[in-house]
């Protein structure tokens, strides 16, 4: 079942509809359950509230996949380019681009201190960083990355979809060096055929994955032939980051 309901969202000083998905006998047993938190979350279960029309299909997906899960969308801003500032994490400037003022930060605090403390309070999650995990698509994904990067007492796996890293991976490369990272933690990093004619997708994960890999955390990365940058091809990669982040 998907429930709706507004949160305050303090760094957009408005409510924001969260998405929410309980597995379907949520309310006939005591069990807990593990949680992924999601960004665009009116793109993950219905066409109907999807901004282009199609979803990422989740919840027919879990309603008969075997891990039994949680599902957290914070939706996103529908104003003007509020979205491209409250899920980019840094501050930089690129040609095409211009200059971006991320207030990222500021969106996974929110999330860590006001939005995990609401659901572990309201819903029988297992809170722990080992049952956590945080995911999304394009800025979102990247916002999932940095997620699992700097608040990896928080969240143990990542999926990050089709990841816009523009010009700032160095940015994220120095992230990697701030923080400790557990050895655990489990990353999912995928890429379109369609969305990468110019290589600069793929070099720029696999620089992040070979980043990764002397921390010895777990990656897996996903090239997706025919993909392209959109919720049709992402649902197509539901199972493949499920499998991974869980099993």
């Amino acid at each position: 079942m998907v429930l709706k309901f507004p949160l305050y969202f303090n760094p957009g000083r408005e409510d924001r509809c969260i998405h929410l998905y309980l597995p379907d006998d949520y309310y006939d047993t005591d069990e807990r359950y593990p949680v992924v938190y999601m960004f665009d979350g009116h793109n993950l279960f219905f066409d109907s509230d999807a901004t282009y029309g199609k979803s990422w299909g989740l919840k027919d997906f879990l309603d008969s996949h075997w891990k039994k899960v949680i599902i957290v969308g914070l939706e996103c801003s529908h104003h003007g380019h509020e979205r491209l500032s409250e899920f980019f994490p840094f501050e930089f400037s690129e040609r095409g681009i211009g200059h971006v003022v991320g207030r990222g930060v500021r969106t996974m605090n929110w999330m860590v201190r006001t939005l995990k403390p609401y659901i572990d309070s309201h819903y029988r999650t297992w809170p722990h960083r080992e049952a956590t995990a945080i995911g999304g698509s394009s800025m979102g994904g990247i916002m999932a990355l940095f997620a699992v990067l700097r608040y990896n007492k928080v969240f143990s796996k990542s999926a990050a979809v089709s990841p816009e890293f523009f010009g700032c991976l160095p940015l994220f490369l120095k992230e990697l060096k701030k923080n400790k990272i557990h050895p655990d933690t489990r990353i999912f990093m995928s890429w379109g055929e369609h969305e990468d004619r110019r290589g600069w997708m793929t070099k720029r994960i696999n620089r992040m994955n070979d980043a990764l890999q002397p921390l010895d955390v777990s990656t897996r990365l996903l090239h997706q032939q025919g993909g392209h940058h959109c919720e049709a091809d992402w649902e197509k990669q539901v199972p493949e980051w499920m499998k991974f982040l869980w099993e």
